[in-house]
């Protein structure tokens, strides 16, 4: 009742500043800047500050570019406006709440939380977690529940061995890789990965003119949310991969990107059988980009072994799906939500089989 009250509290500061603006909606990292605006007004140590509070944050303020910080300083002032419902005046403010200084905190800090199939929802800010170091090769990994943070170990770990996750999305190339992370967090990484340049020739294989049409296609999906916006993808992607058929293999990952976003189109669409099609193409690059124990890959495992499922392919779905249980219950743990769907699907499957 007590965490139901505080959570009251900040929701209803909220509304009232979302209203203040209505029909415009601020970016999820100006909405994260003001919840800790309201939080640090109202001090009160969170379980994830218990190891290390907001103010012990690192924001690389002197090492940010001049563009970066033009941008933060866009985002500070939005910020203002979006508060004043709440707070008419920020020069009222204690001395140690600094806008600015919020938003390089949160840019360098902050956390993408992710649904149960690794999509996007949201910033979070987990300030304990801000401890771990980056590695493109990490021996642990973050899986959400709700707004729960889990830390997942992922390789064995001995004792006084540094914990590690990555930051970025590991299937770009190195180069790639380094400009994302000299650009949020100012540091060059040195891991093996980024040193041997590891399986950047099979990212970026094929026509180069034929992937830099496909990485800005994928690029330029939307989050479609209407019938007709998932057909006109869906058409893009068809045309696209059809094109380049003699031109790209699936392993180039602008390829794999537009193989996963023909899937979601097909799935959001009802397409059953050609989302499959496309899903299946995709499980060979997964497995050569994610090896090991990866959380996306356990859910690219488990949304291709529903599709074998619905097209009645039983001993095919249960394969798959035995494949992504021994990866799920590594990254996500035996209590985890998508892991007992995935237990369920997988029960179903063996049951359909033994009265067949």
């Amino acid at each position: 009742m007590k965490k139901r009250k505080e959570a009251w509290q900040d929701h209803k500061q909220e509304c009232k500043c979302l209203k203040s603006i209505k029909p415009n909606f601020p970016p999820d990292s100006v909405r994260l800047a003001g919840r800790i605006v309201f939080k640090l007004l109202r001090p009160s140590v969170c379980l994830s500050e218990k190891l290390y509070s907001f103010s012990d944050l690192q924001s690389n303020t002197e090492q940010l570019s001049e563009e970066m910080k033009e941008g933060l300083r866009h985002l500070a002032q939005t910020l203002q406006l979006y508060l004043k419902a709440e707070i008419q005046d920020a020069s009222q403010l204690p001395p140690a709440i600094d806008f600015f200084q919020i938003f390089t905190k949160v840019t360098c800090n902050c956390f993408t939380i992710s649904n149960g199939e690794m999509q996007d929802v949201g910033v979070g800010l987990y300030p304990s977690m801000s401890l771990l170091n980056h590695s493109c090769d990490p021996n642990c990994v973050i899986v959400f529940e709700g707004y729960q943070l889990l830390l997942r170990s992922i390789q064995e770990i001995q004792i006084g061995e540094e914990l590690t996750i990555s930051y970025i999305e590991s299937l770009t190339p190195t180069s790639e890789r380094q400009k994302h992370l000299m650009r949020q967090y100012c540091f060059k990484c040195d891991c093996l990965l980024c040193q041997n340049q590891d399986k950047d020739a099979e990212k970026l294989a094929g026509e180069e003119h034929a992937w830099k049409e496909v990485k800005d296609a994928v690029n330029g999906v939307r989050c479609p949310k209407s019938k007709e916006e998932w057909e006109q993808v869906l058409a893009r992607c068809q045309n696209l991969l059809s094109s380049n058929a003699d031109r790209l293999p699936d392993t180039n990952i602008y390829q794999l990107k537009m193989l996963d976003c023909a899937m979601d189109a097909c799935i959001n669409l009802g397409s059953w059988e050609k989302a499959l099609n496309y899903g299946s193409r995709t499980l060979g690059p997964y497995r050569l980009y994610y090896p090991g124990f990866h959380p996306l890959r356990a859910v690219q495992l488990m949304r291709v072994g529903k599709l074998q499922y619905s097209q009645d392919m039983f001993p095919q779905a249960l394969e798959t799906l035995k494949q992504a249980y021994n990866i799920m219950k590594v990254t996500h743990g035996a209590d985890h939500s998508l892991m007992q769907a995935l237990m369920e699907l997988k029960e179903q499957c063996e049951a359909v089989m033994r009265v067949q």
